[in-house]
């Protein structure tokens, strides 16, 4: 009796790893952009030591998922539209088992942002977990026509990418804004695969003489899986109409950032940018950013993230070439007594996010404090005592409010509800820079203003048409009184919208599929209703207004090869 046991151990020690040796496994993880934001419409191909390929695409929110492989070693490619393909190489997969990649694809939008937060500052990693169609992704829908990388091919070391755009219409984003007319244009080439170095700049007419922004990147990839970048930006505007032989606005900015993981489980981002600015006077601000990532489950985040620049407002539009462009993320300024003075905020944010099917899910925490806020003005004006930065291009102004100082809360469910639709609400809790006595001068709103308590929400839902592919965005954020600021304005999750009524249209141009590039139509209404003015009276008498946001309608054409 005993021999029959053995031998029907040994049999079964025998056979268990050979029935272990073909329990397929799970290779997925998510594909984001450099700054963090997701990328739905990726092309991922899982590559094995055999001849068959297997080819995935990444959902709304870049999660993919590659089932019932064999195990051993896979290389992964992912490639999109407007970005570099990247190689992952020696991925192990054991029997039964799956793993979680986390990819990144590059492109110079992404790479090096000149305020940090609107580039590598804003790698919140929750984004990947949550954000969805209405945040950058929807422009990843196009296949990428490269062959596929097999054992016997060779990578390219040197992609060109590049975009041109014509913008055109009302700009109102406060002094340093996009111009009515504007010419934007990206250069981006990599180098052996590993290095990628880019030119992107913007050139503003309206006014006496052009408004220019110029960046220059640099970012190489280490075998560790690390991406240290910097980023050369050169800024120059037109000396605004402020009554005096004033000189020209000049900045300069150095932005360098890396990134890397331990394990599986950590995500570590951290950056800084140094700026210097030349505007009747010198001004110099150090911006460190950060962030931390804790992956509790492959769709569980815990975040906690460190900022010093506001985001960038075109976050929320989900395109890398919307018509915003470098001025949009310029430095925050003011001006009191004809002195310059930056902006400085500080954000402390602490996130939950979780996506179980279809479903994303959101709780943060924050504390905000920004010294010296720049607060957005619209109207014409006289000025004569130095405490009003009129922007020419834009037709607004910016005004020096007082300092906010504030926590709040922040709850954001998302929801796929079909193939082509997705949609978003957001509710906040926080304070705000409010005036309590509307209709005084401008030059004594400063001691009228003060930080109030105040919700927020937002609903907005994205899509695409299946005929036509256009893309489309629609939101609306209401608050229930008048604020100057928004509700937790560092907000870049993906229930992030700009205050009252936004409409964004993409719309692909048909009979251009045989150029080597693609032409699109590009449609965007900001806060369309004028909602949120603040009336006051100027120093001439006539009526001026604080906004949150400005009503701004803008279009033109954009060229991406």
């Amino acid at each position: 009796m005993f021999r029959r046991l053995g031998f029907v151990v040994m049999v079964f020690g025998l056979a268990l790893p050979l029935w272990s040796a073909d329990r397929p496994g799970t290779i997925s993880g998510y594909v984001r952009s450099a700054s963090g934001a997701p990328q739905m419409g990726a092309v991922v191909e899982v590559l094995g030591a055999a001849a068959h390929t297997v080819r995935v695409f990444t959902d709304e929110n870049g999660y993919f998922s590659a089932t019932d492989l064999i195990p051993g070693l896979y290389d992964l490619k992912v490639s999109a539209a407007s970005f570099l393909p990247t190689l992952k190489e020696g991925v192990g997969l054991r029997p039964g088992a799956r793993v979680l990649v986390n990819l990144t694809l590059n492109t110079l939008f992404e790479a090096i942002k000149m305020a940090p937060v609107r580039g590598p500052a804003e790698v919140d990693d929750w984004k990947w977990v949550l954000r969805s169609v209405s945040n950058r992704p929807i422009l990843r829908l196009i296949d990428d026509p490269s062959a596929k990388l097999g054992s016997g091919e060779q990578k390219s070391g040197h992609d060109l990418r590049g975009s041109l755009s014509l913008v055109a219409g009302s700009a109102a984003e406060g002094f340093g804004s996009a111009s009515d007319l504007g010419t934007g244009f990206s250069l981006e080439r990599s180098i052996f695969s590993s290095d990628t170095v880019g030119l992107q700049g913007n050139i503003g007419y309206g006014g006496d003489s052009p408004a220019s922004v110029l960046r220059a990147s640099y970012s190489h990839k280490m075998n560790n899986g690390t991406e240290p970048s910097f980023a050369l930006t050169m800024r120059n505007l037109p000396a605004p109409d402020l009554g005096l032989h004033s000189s020209s606005f000049q900045a300069f900015s150095l932005t360098t950032a890396d990134s890397f993981a331990l394990g599986d489980v950590v995500e570590l981002h951290f950056g800084s940018e140094l700026q210097t600015i030349q505007f009747l006077g010198r001004v110099t601000a150090f911006r460190p950013f950060g962030s931390v990532d804790v992956h509790l489950s492959p769709n569980t985040v815990v975040e906690y993230r460190y900022a010093t620049s506001e985001p960038d407002g075109r976050l929320d539009k989900g395109f890398d070439t919307a018509p915003a462009d470098l001025s949009e993320s310029g430095p925050r300024m003011s001006m009191v007594g004809y002195a310059s003075s930056l902006e400085h905020p500080h954000h402390h944010e602490l996130s939950l996010s979780h996506r179980a099917g279809k479903t994303s899910l959101q709780a943060a925490v924050f504390y905000d404090r920004v010294v010296d806020p720049a607060l957005t003005g619209v109207g014409e004006f006289a000025t004569d005592n130095g405490s009003v930065l009129p922007d020419p291009y834009s037709g607004t102004f910016t005004y020096q409010g007082n300092d906010l100082k504030t926590e709040g809360v922040r709850f954001v469910v998302q929801r796929k509800l079909t193939d082509d639709i997705t949609a978003t609400m957001d509710f906040e809790y926080g304070g705000v820079l409010d005036l309590e006595k509307p209709g005084v001068r401008l030059e004594d709103v400063q001691q009228w203003i003060g930080t109030r308590d105040r919700h927020s929400v937002a609903g907005k839902i994205s899509g695409v048409m299946p005929k036509t592919k256009t893309r489309w965005i629609a939101s609306y954020r209401w608050i229930d009184q008048q604020a100057l600021t928004p509700v937790d304005m560092f907000n870049t999750s993906a229930g992030r919208a700009d205050p009252y009524l936004n409409l964004f249209f993409r719309q692909p141009i048909p009979g251009t599929a045989s150029l080597p590039g693609h032409f699109e139509a590009v449609v965007d209404l900001r806060n369309l209703l004028a909602e949120g003015y603040v009336p006051v009276v100027g120093h001439d008498g006539h009526t001026v207004y604080l906004v949150q946001s400005a009503r701004a309608v803008r279009g033109g054409l954009s060229f991406t090869f």
